[in-house]
């Protein structure tokens, strides 16, 4: 097996991997040294002339040329990595799958003195106050080192050594968490094939008495009695509720019915209850764990992509009524957000690709490398093939948007300023699938409209280039997303508009993209919006340059 150590550096990895190295009749390598054997340079000129992207660009390449995990039982090579290197999401999912992550710790105060007696210079902790350097960088790198089993690395060698052998008969798994964060929205887990065991995690940590499992007839099939028969293996009792499918779900009666469930349970206010499946199936489990005894726990398990980077996330719980969508709500987070990659391999290739309408979303919002993402790999698997999810590729796009929206969440949970942006398409998209009832067209293919909408409404006020629009609607187009006219009509369309959930004093805000990122804007000119409009519809634009008058009418209203 490959032994792999990270953690901040100072942490002892280079003299820990050598020793284990030694011990166990291993190869030792460190990814260090091995850039610069590739490059021929020492890191801290690699800083000097190439920054620490071009560094990073070297370090992955030297990750690469690692080759596959080695599968025997041994200890057959050790892998010291540099402070940074599971950085990047590609890196974790090469080192971390079918690999032994082990993480030495260690605090800043005590790493700092080691490294001011190094002769070895890092360049990210060379300045003045290398403690708070090293302080800020375990703050920013916590959730990647985490998945890695944790032991003191300010302990002595062999105390080290000895924490670790009795770990090491577990063996490495091809089944890996990628990222594991404790936050003030709860515990969020990103990896493969680890929805079982972090449930199980979940449960535990909760004092839980039983798991008691939330899903939807198709999803318990290919994925909930998967996950039970695991968390039987675990010692749970396993209690299974099931709702309607889809939409279906997200009704009063169902959330009903749902409860007297719980209640002839006997579910108490300790208990958690694992949602599984879908954005609908968490937004109505979502909403009856806000409701029932007043709030009891609850775990995420998103089965689906668009799940995974946004539905899940945010505790935004809701049903539906016969006047609108999602206008019957509460805020409810969950104890834990568990996105397991492995569970998008079966889904159909329709929502794979309505989903992708979210990520281009996402990266439009300002993330450059997840669109290049999309470009390299999202018609790939919009059309059906799991080779992105081999690679890591989805991995890392549900990485970049999960913790996107998490980081916008905690800083504005209950939607009263920057959550808002999250909403850049959403304002026509979300007229387009009122319009088409809810059915004929799901929410990704609805945003992917609104993202051509959007952007048209942008370019007419000046406010992105035509190069950016171009990026983005040439996209959406290899992708197969919004290439077609909608089966609605403009009329309808610019009704459900008028009632959208972004008014405020009157006037409806208009989430824009400019170059680099969004802007939120009220001031939005009727011909521009009339713009929009024709470029989402695919129709020719309106001969009149005034913006239609909102209708009183609130029926179909659509609250996110």
């Amino acid at each position: 097996m490959d032994v792999v150590l990270v953690g901040l550096p100072g942490s002892g990895k280079s003299a820990v991997g050598r020793r284990i190295a030694q011990r166990h009749h291993a190869t030792f390598i460190d990814i260090d040294e091995l850039v610069e054997r590739q490059v021929g340079k020492l890191v801290p000129a690699i800083f000097a002339e190439e920054g620490e992207a071009g560094f990073r660009r070297h370090e992955h390449e030297a990750v690469l040329s690692l080759g596959p995990a080695d599968t025997e039982p041994e200890v057959r090579r050790v892998i010291a990595t540099g402070g940074g290197t599971v950085i990047d999401p590609r890196n974790r999912w090469l080192l971390y799958r079918g690999r032994f992550p082990v993480w030495l710790d260690g605090s800043p105060e005590i790493l700092a003195s080691r490294l001011a007696r190094s002769v070895n210079v890092r360049p990210l902790v060379d300045g003045n106050d290398p403690a708070g350097a090293l302080r800020q960088l375990a703050a920013d790198r916590h959730r990647f080192y985490a998945p890695g089993i944790q032991i003191s690395g300010t302990a002595n060698v062999d105390a080290i050594m000895r924490a670790l052998e009795t770990r090491l008969g577990d063996g490495p798994s091809p089944d890996a968490t990628m990222l594991r964060e404790d936050t003030a929205i709860g515990r969020v887990e990103i990896g493969c094939g680890i929805a079982a065991a972090a449930v199980d995690s979940a449960l535990r940590r909760g004092e839980a008495r039983r798991a008691i499992l939330l899903a939807e007839p198709l999803t318990w099939t290919v994925a909930g009695a998967g996950i039970a028969a695991s968390l039987e293996a675990y010692g749970w009792d396993v209690e299974r509720i099931l709702l309607p499918r889809g939409e279906k779900a997200k009704r009063m009666r169902v959330i009903e019915e749902t409860c007297r469930a719980l209640a002839r349970l006997r579910v108490d206010r300790r208990e958690t209850l694992v949602a599984i499946g879908g954005g609908a199936l968490t937004d109505a489990a979502g909403f009856v764990a806000a409701t029932y005894l007043r709030g009891v726990p609850i775990v995420h398990v998103p089965t689906t992509l668009v799940g995974q980077i946004d539905a899940a996330l945010g505790g935004k719980t809701a049903v539906d009524i016969p006047e609108g969508k999602n206008l019957v709500g509460a805020f409810h987070q969950p104890v834990a957000f568990i996105a397991d990659v492995a569970l998008l391999t079966t889904l159909p290739a329709r929502q794979r690709r309505a989903a992708l309408g979210e990520v281009v979303k996402m990266g439009a919002l300002g993330d450059d490398r997840l669109l290049e993402l999309v470009e390299a790999d999202g018609v790939a698997f919009a059309d059906g093939s799991n080779s992105p999810i081999e690679s890591g590729a989805i991995a890392e796009m549900v990485e970049r948007c999960a913790w996107a929206k998490v980081e916008v969440v905690i800083a504005d949970e209950r939607e009263s300023g920057l959550r808002m942006t999250l909403n850049l398409g959403h304002t026509i998209g979300h007229g387009i699938e009122a319009a088409a009832g809810y059915r004929a067209i799901l929410h990704g293919e609805a945003v992917a409209y609104g993202l051509r909408g959007a952007f048209a409404i942008a370019l007419a006020m000046g406010l992105t280039t035509p190069k950016h629009s171009e990026r983005i609607n040439s996209l959406l187009d290899r992708l197969g997303l919004a290439v077609k006219p909608p089966a609605v009509t403009r009329d309808a369309v610019w009704e459900h508009i008028a009632t959208d959930k972004k008014h405020a004093h009157g006037s409806l805000n208009w989430v824009l993209p400019t170059e680099t990122d969004v802007v939120i804007r009220s001031d939005v000119p009727g011909e521009a919006v009339e713009t929009g409009l024709a470029a989402a519809l695919h129709l020719a634009p309106a001969v009149s340059t005034q913006a239609r008058p909102a209708p009183e009418t609130q029926s179909g209203a659509h609250v996110r």
